[in-house]
């Protein structure tokens, strides 16, 4: 790799607490403009080509007549922050969140944030604590045990957290993640990773950029793709986010099984 450096991941952490609880904060003064909207319809667009059965109303994309799903769709958000993605993609789509988050400040913005959304009627967030918190739509109130709290989970969703990890940090999450993915029905589960990428070195091979402000990698697609195959993932779709502000890191958005 061109890096000589590799993220610390206490550090990553102590970067983040240290910064704005907000919109602005855990996007890094763009919450204002139009990412965050173009972000959220490009994801929903992403996961909805791979899961037609998520959409709610008959389209090209989920044909008159194609039946039901059976079963209530959980997701997972890793480094869910103060639950944007959660927020403006998840809960749009899928019927219960497991939000997975390290800084404390973020939680409880998250936390906040989810309070005020259960005066809506689209959705309501139930539980929480200091990493993680469960969030389920209006109307249902799960018995305990719930159901289908051990079957894994349909949807891992990553965004803008894993550059965190190194590589052999990031073999063994994504492996983990894999044995997460709801057992019953491992050909429709997935895992999405949403990340910047930088250019491939110039022989087309994978490279590096190390950010010693808040300890991060930014990963080339050969990189990232060099990790997945030593987890043992297959990469089924990939798409380039379009429509982000001039000047940023080319963003993609990898589905894996």
């Amino acid at each position: 790799m061109a890096s000589s450096s590799q993220p610390d991941l206490t550090d990553g952490i102590d970067y983040w607490s240290s910064q704005p609880a907000s919109l602005d904060g855990v996007l890094g003064g763009f919450g204002t403009g139009s990412l965050p909207r173009v972000d959220a319809l490009g994801s929903r667009l992403f996961l909805l080509h791979l899961f037609p059965e998520l959409s709610t109303v008959d389209s090209a994309l989920k044909p008159i007549g194609k039946p039901h799903l059976s079963h209530r769709i959980r997701a997972l958000d890793v480094g869910a922050g103060i639950g944007r993605v959660t927020a403006d993609v998840l809960l749009f789509l899928v019927s219960d969140v497991l939000l997975l988050e390290p800084v404390t400040p973020f939680v409880q913005e998250a936390l906040a944030r989810a309070r005020h959304a259960a005066a809506t009627p689209q959705r309501n967030w139930l539980r929480a604590s200091r990493s993680t918190y469960e969030c389920y739509r209006v109307g249902y109130s799960p018995e305990k045990p719930l159901e289908d709290v051990d079957s894994g989970f349909d949807v891992i969703w990553c965004q803008w957290c894993l550059g965190h990890l190194n590589d052999a940090q990031l073999v063994e999450f994504f492996r983990r993640s894999h044995a997460a993915l709801r057992k019953k029905d491992k050909g429709k589960s997935l895992i999405v990773v949403k990340e910047n990428v930088c250019s491939d070195a110039a022989d087309g091979g994978p490279k590096s950029s190390f950010d010693d402000q808040d300890s991060s990698l930014t990963r080339s697609d050969s990189a990232w793709k060099a990790v997945f195959t030593q987890a043992g993932l297959r990469l089924v779709r990939e798409q380039v986010q379009e429509g982000l502000p001039e000047g940023l890191y080319t963003v993609k958005m990898y589905a894996l099984r």
